[in-house]
């Protein structure tokens, strides 16, 4: 599982010209899902971000009480080393990916996070403001 941490000032997803989810200060997180990852990855990955010391004065979302934005974004296991066109065969299939994007966010809320979504699979416009030159990239 492979997640695009930002911390934002704001952030929204909409689909079809509607908003789907928003959030102010917090983190935008992108969620890439592969093969092998399990509903325990989903787990420690929501754990790392929930407990992660990147926004202001190094605290955590669990500090404030942050909220968190997570997309789906199959594209982060894109493979364009050889060639102009990338391949997406180490990104999981929707009926394997959806399951776990579902868990990571159910395992947020299970920490106390609140927690906005895109919708999974949907052609979904993303506006953000960061906060900071603060983008992580993780990897469990």
């Amino acid at each position: 599982m492979r997640a695009v941490v930002q911390r934002v000032t704001h952030a929204r997803v909409d689909v079809g010209g509607e908003t789907v989810g928003e959030i102010g200060t917090g983190l935008m997180v992108l969620l890439g899902v592969t093969h092998d990852d399990t509903p325990e990855v989903a787990g420690r990955l929501a754990a790392k971000i929930w407990g992660l010391r990147i926004l202001r004065d190094e605290l955590s979302a669990s500090d404030l009480d942050a909220p968190i934005l997570v997309v789906s974004q199959f594209t982060l296991y894109g493979d364009a080393r050889k060639g102009r066109r990338p391949t997406w065969t180490a990104a999981a299939p929707g009926p394997v990916a959806e399951p776990l994007y579902d868990e990571l966010c159910a395992a947020l809320r299970r920490l106390g996070a609140t927690v906005a979504e895109g919708v999974f699979g949907a052609d979904m416009q993303i506006t953000l403001t960061n906060d900071g030159p603060t983008t992580l990239v993780l990897e469990i």
